[in-house]
């Protein structure tokens, strides 16, 4: 590390460079499904399982790298509550995702699930028995205004609203199920590390994922797939999926949930920029304003304190 520049090492050492490349990693996971899905014949759960099944000797890793963090024995109780997140998750919340983009462009994608906090809050509020304050409502109020602005414009550019319309709910539900995952991960955080947490999550995800694909499809198919799905696949797996989870745990390490989430708001600004540079997707004023809007509100929102040090601390997921 003495060889890199002074600046170079400040970043890595207060974890502002890791919270970067995990915010520029989330936010590129929409690029390479939309990437793959015009590179060949693939649909949602065909692609969904390949992503899990280049990303499981990954998981397994995070879980064998965290091993020494003093964590106490996993119970049954552990097993159960590690396979329900993994559910909610990388399962449905990417299933529901993935299906979504065969209809929307990756910039509307990525602002709608960019409004999970505010679900989280909402869901918070319920167990919790809280009514939310006037800032927190005020807050989501703007977040939903600016999501319907970016809204409106996919409808009226897209020749088919409809298509806009089921793809956009479909990202919402990744976003509820994502959120669910979320707000379930603190009582599992008291227990052990967040890599850790990632690790069994994402393990008994892809297990999900790929006993659901055997149950409606052949192997043979995912074989006769051309190779740049394959590539695509492979990228969303390292780029998109671990890497950025180990990122964000060195990230809250060095720099805390907070600020890490901080950082994190990027994920939505990158991914339009991203869609614009490398899909050619529009960027109009319509989805600038929204952009502007969803991230003010989101950035106003008091974070969750049982989420607080959760592993993701942006987003995006799924």
């Amino acid at each position: 590390m003495t060889a890199l520049p002074a600046p170079l090492r400040r970043a890595l050492a207060n974890g502002s460079l890791y919270a970067v490349l995990a915010a520029l990693g989330f936010s590129f996971k929409a690029i390479f499904v939309k990437l793959a899905y015009a590179a060949g014949p693939v649909d949602a759960i065909s692609l969904l399982a390949l992503r899990m099944v280049l990303s499981l000797p990954l998981f397994l890793w995070l879980v064998w790298a965290s091993r020494s963090q003093g964590d106490a024995p996993l119970t049954l109780g552990d097993g159960l509550r590690v396979a329900v997140l993994g559910l909610f998750g990388y399962y449905l919340a990417s299933l529901f995702d993935f299906y979504g983009l065969q209809y929307i462009s990756a910039g509307l994608e990525r602002l709608i699930l960019f409004t999970y906090p505010t679900l989280v809050l909402i869901i918070q509020a319920v167990v919790q028995r809280e009514r939310p304050t006037l800032r927190t409502l005020a807050a989501m109020g703007l977040c939903y205004l600016g999501l319907g602005i970016a809204f409106v414009h996919d409808i009226s550019v897209a020749s088919v609203g409809s298509q806009v319309l089921a793809g956009s709910l479909w990202v919402f539900a990744s976003a509820v199920t994502y959120a669910l995952y979320y707000s379930g991960t603190g009582m599992m955080l008291k227990r052990m590390g967040s890599m850790r947490l990632a690790g069994l999550c994402g393990t008994a995800s892809s297990l999900m994922v790929l006993a659901h694909y055997l149950l409606v499809a052949d192997v043979a198919p995912l074989l006769q797939l051309p190779s740049a799905v394959w590539w695509n696949a492979g990228l969303m797996a390292l780029f998109s999926t671990v890497l950025p989870i180990y990122w964000v745990a060195l990230a809250i390490q060095r720099m805390g949930p907070t600020h890490t989430a901080a950082v994190g708001n990027l994920g939505p600004v990158l991914t339009v920029l991203a869609s614009w540079a490398i899909l050619s997707e529009e960027i109009s004023l319509y989805q600038v304003v929204g952009l502007v809007l969803v991230l003010v509100a989101v950035s106003r929102l008091k974070p969750a304190k049982k989420a607080e040090g959760q592993l993701e601390g942006e987003r995006t997921t799924a």
